[in-house]
């Protein structure tokens, strides 16, 4: 071996970098065994586990503008409400096979990603904010009249979903949906976690820290605004065809402000800008959410919001950064000590 090729040169090249980026540590290892595990837990709600997985990708799809791109958004159920109704479509008129439903879904959700993007590519602050609602309200809107289409409030009727490879089918207990939302979504997940790791997703970094020296170095700041909200989008609508699957049945409220606002609380409490704090914020408040609704099925939603207030009071980043931060501490303050 040359010197050429030696770990250490390979270590200071552009390769190395991104290599030691994308790098597993054990935690990442552990927390997807752990999410495996809750299969075998006895007594298990296992419809409840995949939903977790389902709004965890939801929540991921929004990081990924908001966390690393820095562009809010109160309309992203936009997106998830579109892969819902196309993998619903799908069902309802004969393409039953999951998997190829699910990239369909994706694929269309990414194109109205892609062509929102260009929309709202120069437009930044509340104007931004009120863009992304107004485009989730139009569509909710047309959703919810088009009753022949789409059968308004009573949903889509008549979805069937084949068993995924042909041989495990869906049933009421939530064995196949639980192994099916999480195979997609930590599949999805290596993929966007790749592209964060990579070129693209540190410029999208650098423009949401500062926009007008990534301009100075010649990054297609507007032209990423639409490559970001295609990703996100595409994972937008992967969860959105997940619920419809796993549930069959789709519903005007996949499409609701209520369903932005959700998600937006889910990302929030877990914390931005990592990819699994909307993991740990789904676990915590769809558990919650389980929990509060059996205690008190009216008020459940006024402890979901205290609930907000104290973490944004004391977890000003969310959970998971709150936590990294005082572990990094912790091994500083450990390095330091004789």
């Amino acid at each position: 071996m040359s010197a050429f090729d030696s770990p250490q040169n390979r270590a200071a090249s552009g390769t190395g970098y991104f290599a030691s980026l994308s790098r597993w540590n054990i935690f990442e290892i552990l927390f997807w065994l752990a999410l495996a595990s809750l299969y075998f837990w006895p007594h298990a709600d296992l419809v409840l586990m995949s939903q977790i997985f389902i709004w965890g990708l939801f929540a991921m799809s929004l990081d990924v503008l908001l966390g690393y791109r820095g562009i809010p958004s109160l309309g992203h159920a936009a997106f998830f409400g579109i892969g819902a109704y196309v993998a619903g479509y799908c069902g309802k008129f004969g393409w039953t096979e999951p998997i190829s439903a699910l990239v369909l879904a994706m694929l269309v959700a990414a194109g109205v990603g892609w062509l929102t993007g260009k929309l709202v590519q120069r437009v930044a602050g509340v104007a931004l904010l009120m863009v992304t609602l107004g485009l989730n309200l139009i569509l909710y809107d047309l959703v919810h009249r088009s009753t022949e289409i789409t059968g308004g409030d009573d949903g889509l009727q008549g979805i069937v979903i084949d068993p995924v490879l042909g041989l495990f089918r869906f049933d009421i207990f939530g064995r196949t949906a639980f192994w099916y939302a999480l195979i997609v979504t930590f599949v999805l997940f290596v993929a966007t976690r790749a592209i964060i790791k990579s070129p693209f997703g540190l410029a999208l970094t650098g423009a949401r820290e500062n926009p007008r020296r990534m301009i100075m170095l010649g990054a297609p700041v507007e032209g990423d605004v639409s490559r970001a909200f295609a990703l996100a989008a595409a994972l937008a609508g992967a969860s959105g065809a997940l619920l419809t699957q796993t549930t069959q049945f789709v519903a005007p409220s996949s499409l609701s402000f209520q369903r932005s606002a959700d998600v937006l609380v889910i990302l929030i409490i877990g914390g931005a800008g990592r990819l699994y704090g909307g993991f740990i914020g789904a676990l915590i408040f769809l558990f919650l959410r389980d929990w509060l609704a059996a205690i008190s099925p009216v008020y459940w939603y006024f402890w979901i919001g205290l609930l907000l207030v104290v973490v944004v009071s004391f977890f000003r980043k969310g959970i998971l950064p709150t936590i990294e931060d005082v572990y990094t501490r912790w091994r500083g303050r450990r390095g330091a000590s004789p």
